[in-house]
């Protein structure tokens, strides 16, 4: 009986490892290249790139690197590139407009 309880016991933990790795691999991690120069740009960029599904981004002026951590199922990196394009700063393979820059 005492057997039957461990074996039960272990299988139980070995599940829910199991299923606990799967909800980490819905969130990415990913980073573009986004112009920029001030903090003002830095707050602009980062404020953008925060859409729905999105859970950190924190862009660097030194390397001009955004580290963004988002979930793909409910929002994609061209989204989030093209959120901050409409802000105003090139991001990955997206290009701002003139007229989007505030």
């Amino acid at each position: 009986m005492k057997r039957l309880i461990t074996v039960s016991f272990l299988t139980l933990i070995s599940l829910s490892f199991t299923f606990g790795q799967g909800k980490q691999k819905k969130i990415q991690t990913d980073k573009i290249h986004v112009s920029g120069i001030c903090d003002e740009c830095k707050e602009r960029i980062e404020n953008a790139a925060y859409l729905p599904g999105v859970k950190r981004a924190d862009w660097d002026k030194q390397s001009k690197e955004l580290t963004v951590v988002y979930k793909p199922q409910k929002v994609t990196l061209l989204q989030i590139e093209t959120s901050i394009a409409n802000a105003g700063h090139d991001a990955g393979a997206v290009k701002a407009s003139d007229s989007a820059y505030r």
